[in-house]
Formats: C-alpha cells, sequence, structure tokens
C-alpha cells in the first residue's frame, strides 16, 4: 500500500508573474490527508483548489478561479507537487499568479525537496485509464491510454527551422522528472512579444526566465536540452492533468496540443465513466464508484 504524502516543512520563494509581471511571495506548506493542493490568495482570503472545477483561462497559461479571486500560471507548480508526489498541500500566494523563476520546474522541485516529504495516515488513490479518450481539434490531438504507469508521450511542430518537429516520451517518476522534464524552461518566439504584450501577457518574461527564439535561433546563451521545446509541453501537460486530482496510471500522447487541449482531454475522460476506475495499485480493483455524470467540457482548442 502507499500512502499519500505532505510536506514536511513549510518554504517559500519570492519572484515575478511570467504574465503580469508583478513581484509575488509563494510559500508551500503542509496540508491534512484529503485536503489535496489547494491555492490561497492570502491577499483576498480566498481559497482555490487545483481542480477541474476551478478552471478558467487557458491562454498561454493555466488559471484557476474561485469566488472571483484567480491564481495565474499554476502549472509549473503542480507539475513538479504531482511527479514528486505530494498529494496534500497548501500554497500561499500574496498575488495574482504563481512566481515564474527561471521558467522551468526546477525551482520548484528545490523547494519540495528542502521542503521534505511526510506519509499520511490515509492509502493513496490511482487514477487508472481503462480504454482509450482522446480530442482532437484540426491537426492538434490529445489521448489517453491505457498503461501499468504514468507515461508522456508528446510532438510539436512549428513554423520554425529550430521547431520543426520534436518528439519525447518519458516514463513519468520522481527521477525522471527531476533530471530530465523539470529543467525544460517556457519559451516563446521573438515575433509574438508585442502582440502577447499589447494583450497584457508576458510583461513578466525576459531572457531570464524564458526561452526566446529569434528568426535564426535562440537568443539566449544555450539550450538546456537539444529538444527542451518539447520537453517543456510535457512538463506543462503533466501540471494540467495534476488538475484530475490523482495520480494517474496510463498513457498521455498529445500532438501539437496546449493548456485548453490537456483540459479538455482530462474533461472528456471525466465524461466517460467506462474509461477509468479509482485503485489503490494497477492490480486491485476499483476503490470507488464512477460519477453518474460530469463536468460540461472544456472547449476542444488551444
Amino acid at each position: 500500500m502507499t500512502y499519500r504524502r505532505t510536506l514536511k516543512r513549510a518554504v517559500g520563494c519570492t519572484g515575478i508573474g511570467l504574465h503580469t509581471g508583478r513581484p509575488v511571495r509563494l510559500e508551500l506548506k503542509p496540508a491534512p490527508s484529503g485536503a489535496g493542493i489547494v491555492f490561497r490568495r492570502v491577499d483576498l482570503g480566498v481559497s482555490i483548489p487545483a481542480s477541474l472545477s476551478c478552471l478558467d483561462r487557458l491562454d498561454h497559461a493555466t488559471t484557476l478561479t474561485r469566488d472571483g479571486a484567480s491564481i495565474d500560471t499554476v502549472e509549473h507548480l503542480l507539475s513538479a507537487l504531482f511527479a514528486l508526489g505530494v498529494d496534500d498541500a497548501l500554497v500561499e500566494v500574496n498575488g495574482p499568479e504563481v512566481p515564474v523563476l527561471d521558467g522551468s520546474a526546477a525551482p520548484f522541485v528545490i523547494l519540495i525537496h528542502e521542503a521534505g516529504l511526510k506519509p499520511l495516515p490515509e492509502s493513496r488513490e490511482y487514477l487508472r485509464i481503462l480504454a482509450p479518450v482522446e480530442v482532437v481539434h484540426g491537426g492538434k490531438w490529445a489521448r489517453f491510454s491505457p498503461a501499468d504507469h504514468f507515461r508522456v508521450t508528446y510532438t510539436i511542430g512549428f513554423d520554425h527551422p529550430l521547431l520543426r518537429h520534436q518528439n519525447a516520451s518519458f516514463r513519468v517518476n520522481a527521477e525522471a522528472f527531476t533530471e530530465q522534464i523539470a529543467p525544460a524552461r517556457t519559451f516563446g518566439f521573438l515575433r509574438e512579444v508585442e502582440t502577447l504584450r499589447r494583450n497584457g501577457l508576458a510583461l513578466g518574461g525576459s531572457l531570464e526566465n524564458a526561452v526566446v527564439i529569434g528568426e535564426t535561433g535562440v537568443l539566449n546563451n544555450k539550450l538546456r536540452f537539444e529538444d527542451e521545446f518539447v520537453r517543456h509541453k510535457i512538463l506543462d501537460a503533466i501540471g494540467d492533468v495534476a488538475l484530475l486530482g490523482r495520480p494517474i496510471l496510463g498513457h498521455l500522447e498529445a500532438t501539437k496540443a496546449g493548456h485548453a487541449l490537456h483540459a479538455a482531454l482530462c474533461q472528456k475522460l471525466l465524461a466517460t465513466p467506462d474509461a477509468w476506475d479509482v485503485v489503490a495499485s494497477a492490480e486491485q480493483a476499483p476503490l470507488v464508484p464512477r460519477p453518474a455524470s460530469a463536468p460540461a467540457l472544456v472547449p476542444d482548442a488551444s
């Protein structure tokens, strides 16, 4: 039996929001068993669970909203918590966005290691994929299919010499995530920066926290991986599927997808009760009944 885990002690960091450009303080704190991951806007006194039911905007980042309060760019932190096996934690933030730090999940991995992990008295439950579920939007698609572990396979393609095609596949566990996925930074095209900023996005973006791609190459000194771009898309996807609220036994595949398509896939999975169940391990019978109904689907776009 595997037990739920939380943090041993509180840890924190300070940075700026990638899209808002505002300074923000973040603290990770232990939480009781069954609490899940909860964001707390301490400046507003509002708690926002990391749940599909709280999804709001999915424009270049994942945003959660509840009771008039929102928290932006949650995917990098959620990805680290999910991959390192943190089931229950309180995330206190004194502003509208999680700090971007260096644009990857590596600083959050360091924070989690600094805090340490503590087992809780309740057993861990896994969401097991029983049958394929897929969403398609034009040439973009995402799919869950059965597997006895969590694996992510991703393909990207852009109209740029550096990014015409990249593909990567990882069995996601704490070690693989820490070494092969977490260091991959968010990226964007120089030609899109002004448009994003006119729309109130990427206001905190810089060469210190994002890989910026010009017409002839990367403006930063060098990439951390030759295929850093697709690895970051895997990082984002892990953070988005973390909103399902349980570790996953299944294979996530995606081609040219994004936050909205990841969310649409998760919503469709919950709306297809014969495609999944909840178990304590890959070999066990279902622990809980499937729901009679599911929330409305997120629009199938990216």
